[in-house]
């Protein structure tokens, strides 16, 4: 080969050093070779089941679950009505960024608070017994106005008694049977002397919302009006007012945005609350 040296063209083959020979090429016994890396496999082998059952063990031991997990906050979301300020719950003053129509900005301040209490007579007869199957613990409510005071709002939390299973049934009903539509399932508003909500009572429902959560015991709703106390022939709920071309007078008026942005920015406070609830009071 032109320009090659002595040896080209032949392959050149590097010799490893043989499987039974140490690094001076003396033999050395295979036996103790397979031996050791045996020895090595079992060690292993050990430590690796045993780094296994470990995790598992503490893994039961702490029971680290996700459905635990989930288990668990929902069991302590049902005493929140009482380990939980009601400034905490019903806030004196809820900014609603965006919640309006148009995406316009929202301020609700709250005007009435009423005393906790069970559920009866607190509902319409069919909305009551809709609701019967999940139970009432406690009922929470608190009465909101707008910043101009033309709207009067009520949002009520009730704490059922129900597990996990029966709220999901329950959501699931509400959902494919529309039951948040229906006008003769409407919630009940709470009003209070010398305030902007007085004149707030059943005639001057106009929009509502009921929310049944599946992550905890609870039933949001919410239900609004005008604060002049005038009567409202023909409500709609709040899904149904908010819906692009909608012409009532509730829609008309925005207060479909009223109820469905009160009730979405309580229940987010709620959730915080089930995830970092605060110290029981003494």
């Amino acid at each position: 080969m032109p320009g090659g040296t002595l040896g080209a063209g032949r392959p050149v083959v590097s010799f490893g050093e043989p499987e039974g020979y140490d690094e001076r090429a003396r033999p050395r016994p295979l036996g103790g070779r397979v031996r050791t890396r045996t020895a090595a496999v079992a060690a292993c082998l050990v430590l690796g089941l045993g780094l296994i059952g470990g995790a598992a063990t503490g893994s039961w031991l702490v029971g680290d679950s996700g459905d635990e997990g989930a288990r668990d906050t929902f069991v302590s979301a049902r005493s929140l009505w009482h380990s939980v300020p009601v400034d905490q719950l019903f806030p004196r003053t809820v900014q609603g960024n965006g919640a309006g129509p148009g995406g316009a900005d929202r301020t609700w301040t709250r005007v009435a608070v009423a005393p906790d209490s069970g559920c009866k007579n607190a509902f319409d007869p069919l909305l009551s017994k809709a609701l019967a199957p999940v139970g009432c613990q406690r009922l929470l409510r608190a009465t909101y106005t707008d910043a101009t005071q033309s709207f009067v709002t009520t949002v009520g939390l009730l704490f059922t008694k129900a597990d996990a299973a029966s709220m999901d049934a329950l959501a699931k009903r509400f959902q494919s049977e529309g039951l948040g539509n229906r006008t003769d399932l409407m919630p009940r508003p709470y009003a209070e002397k010398d305030t902007a909500a007085a004149r707030f009572g059943t005639k001057q429902r106009a929009s509502w919302t009921v929310s049944v959560l599946t992550d905890a015991p609870v039933v949001v709703y919410t239900v609004s009006g005008w604060a002049d106390g005038r009567t409202v022939d023909a409500p709609q709920s709040a899904e149904q007012a908010m819906q692009s071309g909608a012409t009532s007078p509730p829609a008309q008026a925005g207060l479909g945005n009223e109820s469905q942005g009160l009730a979405d920015r309580i229940e987010r406070a709620l959730r915080k609350d089930v995830t970092s609830p605060t110290e029981k009071p003494s």
